[in-house]
């Protein structure tokens, strides 16, 4: 019978939050009657996280665990279980405690609704105002209206995903809270529903104001790559023709000055106003033009499509007789 359920839990130092995790996770789903497995990415734990899950998995072989080097960060940890998840539909969750993953069914069924992506969303979320709550709420509405996928949560960490539909992703930075918005290139169905979120009982939180800098700079990159990955000419191309039109007309403009009011030119700044524009325009066609080749050399070297199917109808070739 074939894994149904992979949860992939990244954590970093959770060792006094872990005994708990495992022991609610294996409640809900044993209760829930669907096999699954808990797939732990210790990114780099300093404590006694990976004792823990060592044992864990001697005990238990359903907990499968990864152990990183060093910390990669919650994005590569994430990667690493999606690359090796076995279960028809992967469910992330954090390492906290705060997830219910009495939540997990909810999810899963509302997957099953012909959804390629269930978002969870921290209605009644259980962290300071000033620190998580505001900063989390401005974050959210601003991704949403850049990259066109809106959602009131993304930074919630309880979702549900058809594996055939994360798997191929690549991410880095900070993009895994971008996955809905990288995913909805492929045209996918996404969802969201609230779920229950619970304070934190024991650990420290590794979020912070620094972090939103880096979502901020990660966010640009998203939207480059939902708009122009495989057309970067339309985002150098109409500003880099606009400058080079417009210094055109300036140049045009002052030589008409020059030759038929016999006016001096050579001291006027419009004159250097318009070269510059006329040279920032080529540059930036220029880099557009190379742009261009650099995507399609990407995407032939990997030989990734341009386009995802969702299903084939047809019938049998027929053999001639």
């Amino acid at each position: 019978m074939a894994l149904e359920i992979s949860v992939v839990i990244p954590l970093l130092d959770e060792a006094q939050n872990l005994p708990g995790l495992y022991r609610e996770f294996t409640d809900a789903l044993e209760a829930w009657g669907r096999s699954y497995e808990l797939l732990f990415v210790d990114d780099g734990s300093t404590d006694n996280s990976f004792s823990i899950l060592s044992e864990l998995h001697v005990a238990d072989s359903r907990v499968r665990v990864i152990r990183f080097r060093r910390n990669f960060g919650q994005t590569a940890a994430f990667s690493a279980g999606f690359s090796r998840a076995r279960g028809r539909y992967i469910v992330t969750s954090d390492g906290d405690l705060q997830n219910d993953p009495r939540d997990i069914p909810i999810l899963i069924n509302r997957l099953e609704k012909n959804y390629d992506i269930v978002c969870g969303w921290r209605k009644k979320r259980k962290d300071p105002w000033l620190t998580r709550r505001v900063p989390s709420i401005l974050a959210n509405k601003l991704i949403s209206v850049i990259t066109g996928v809106h959602l009131h949560d993304y930074g919630c960490s309880l979702k549900a995903f058809r594996r055939e539909v994360v798997q191929p992703l690549r991410l880095y930075g900070e993009m895994h809270r971008f996955i809905p918005a990288i995913a909805s290139e492929q045209g996918v169905r996404i969802s969201e529903m609230p779920v229950n979120h619970r304070p934190r009982l024991a650990g420290k939180s590794k979020y912070g104001l620094s972090r939103t800098v880096r979502v901020l700079l990660d966010l640009f990159t998203v939207k480059f790559l939902l708009s122009y990955s495989t057309q970067p000419l339309q985002m150098f191309g109409p500003p880099g023709l606009l400058m080079g039109l417009s210094g055109v007309g300036i140049i045009t403009y002052l030589g008409f000055v020059r030759l038929f009011a016999g006016q001096a030119i050579g001291d006027r700044p419009l004159l250097l106003l318009g070269i510059l524009l006329l040279f920032s325009g080529i540059q930036l066609v220029t880099l557009g033009l190379l742009a261009e080749l650099q995507a399609r050399t990407y995407h032939e070297s990997q030989d990734k499509p341009i386009y995802v199917v969702r299903e084939l109808l047809e019938s049998p070739e027929r053999k001639d007789e």
